[in-house]
């Protein structure tokens, strides 16, 4: 009796555990499509779908769904998605059908969304035809930032493909006080799709990739892990972060969506949004606003165009940088290039930097003159400068300082060019033996004893604290930093002390050190 009365409850148990799963499941995948709902919605508050609102779009949206959804049979998704010329696998079951009909719900913001794809599929396509990437991945941003080059998420992931700050710059984007590629359309598009091919080439397989790309591949290698080695997305499904779950749903839904709108009656509304457009590059200091009011383009138009820049102002005294223009616009601009820089400059220009030299009592160091050396008793010869050699080489080598080499060459630069003669005021007693100095072979140079206090010496990496690895093809400091654990990318290039422009210059064969966690 006591036997038959466990089972019951076991069995009892079971049926509990799998009904609150169930449960469980269903409150998350609603969740997420609330949160999905009040994301698309404030894609309305976007100035481009502003311009573009008539009386008769002012509908709300919500996720009760449309009767057209509610009457399909299952098999007619099925159908549908089967006959979707697509590489990434199309996968059917509750959980996207959901997804499905929170898609295809007509609304205002579903409408928008379909008329601005018309602006961005083309430069999504482009770029993935050129690495050879499944075209469909260009649904990715609809679920990732509803297709608002300027969307910024909670934890503060930016742009159209929605790159975190540390994953941008590994991929190349820069990012500073006025300019952001996480918002440049082609730009964060281009390292949207290497980062796609990285993740393939770890995974081998689109839908773990799309979910590298939502959660990183170190958290799908957990998954994998988990599931006792299992490589199929719906079989690690439980093992993910919550939010990547939902991510392959929508993403398929999303797809669906945008190729059979038609089948569920809605309309694209058109967006007030230049289709074609041309670049030109600016070479100076320019403000979006000087442009718009010279071209009489309308400045909002003109910012959407153009949203990697933040505080409006095209930094093209640093280096160029391009200005997307609507095509018509383009030889306006060119004729009037000039006029345009300097059109209102002292109103939209500030200056960065101010000549304005601090009053005696809050200079430091103001004990400290420099003295020019005496000549007396020293005789001048000149060093010819070889590769390699700084100032501070030489100084060490003839027994001077920096600020003597300058003073005698009548400089204030510590540029030097192979050739170049520089000056130097040596002890006539011992002029011979500096004369030799400039017949040395950098071998010699090293071996000579006159002293050098700051020669910078190569210290090799202690064994025991660091790792030397040397990169292979397809590494990138991202994917190194995920085959050590508790190590990141950033840590990699600090202590390598990589600028930004190392980092995109990373070469085969190119050793590196990973301290030790």
């Amino acid at each position: 009796m006591k036997k038959i009365t466990l089972i019951i409850l076991i069995f009892i148990s079971v049926l509990y555990s799998n009904a609150q799963k169930k449960q469980d499941t269903t409150q998350e995948n609603y969740d997420a499509l609330t949160q999905q709902s009040e994301y698309l919605e404030e894609l309305v508050n976007n100035w481009y779908v502003k311009r573009s609102l008539t009386e008769q779009d002012h509908t709300s949206t919500n996720i009760s769904g449309n009767t057209i959804n509610e009457t399909l049979p299952d098999s007619v998704y099925i159908e549908r998605l089967y006959k979707l010329p697509t590489v990434v696998p199309m996968t059917y079951n509750k959980i996207v059908r959901d997804w499905i009909k929170f898609y295809t719900k007509d609304t205002k913001s579903r409408r928008y969304l379909l008329g601005i794809s018309e602006y961005y599929m083309p430069f999504f396509e482009q770029i993935l035809d050129k690495y050879d990437l499944p075209l469909e991945l260009g649904y990715l941003p609809i679920i990732e930032s509803a297709l608002n080059p300027r969307a910024r998420s909670r934890s503060g992931a930016v742009g159209l493909w929605q790159f975190m700050y540390p994953t941008g710059k590994m991929y190349g984007l820069e990012i500073n006080s006025y300019v952001d590629e996480r918002m440049d359309v082609l730009k964060s598009t281009e390292a949207a799709a290497r980062y796609l091919r990285d993740m393939y080439k770890i995974f081998g397989d689109w839908t773990l990739s799309i979910a590298a790309y939502n959660s990183g591949a170190g958290n799908v290698k957990k998954a994998i892990k988990r599931a006792g080695g299992k490589t199929n997305f719906w079989e690690i499904y439980p093992y993910l972060p919550r939010e990547t779950r939902g991510y392959i749903p929508a993403y398929i839904a999303a797809l669906y969506s945008m190729n059979y709108y038609k089948e569920h009656n809605i309309t694209p509304k058109k967006v007030d949004m230049n289709i074609i457009t041309d670049t030109v590059m600016i070479k100076k200091k320019l403000n979006l606003r000087q442009v718009s009011e010279y071209l009489d383009i309308d400045y909002e138009k003109l910012a959407i165009l153009n949203p990697q820049y933040k505080r409006d102002i095209i930094p093209g005294n640093f280096k160029s940088y391009p200005l997307r223009l609507p095509f018509d616009k383009v030889s306006d601009f060119l004729n009037a290039e000039d006029e345009i820089y300097k059109y209102k400059d002292s109103i939209y220009l500030s200056e960065q930097v101010s000549l304005i030299s601090p009053s005696k009592s809050d200079r430091p160091y103001t004990n400290y003159k420099y003295t020019p050396p005496s000549t007396n008793g020293k005789k001048k010869l000149y060093y010819h400068v070889k590769a390699g050699d700084t100032y501070s080489n030489i100084a060490e080598w003839y027994d001077c300082s920096v600020n003597d080499l300058k003073y005698w060459n009548k400089t204030r630069s510590t540029k030097l060019q192979i050739g170049q003669k520089v000056a130097i005021w040596v002890p006539i007693k011992k002029y011979s033996h500096y004369q030799k100095i400039d017949k040395m072979s950098s071998a010699q140079k090293e071996k000579t004893n006159i002293p050098r206090t700051n020669k910078k010496t190569i210290v090799k990496p202690d064994k025991n604290k660091y790792i030397v690895y040397k990169l292979k093809s397809g590494d990138n400091l991202w994917s190194v930093a995920k085959k050590y654990d508790g190590v990141s990318a950033g840590d990699i290039q600090k202590i390598n002390g990589f600028s930004d422009e190392d980092v995109r210059d990373l070469k085969v064969g190119q050793e590196i050190i990973i301290k030790k966690k």
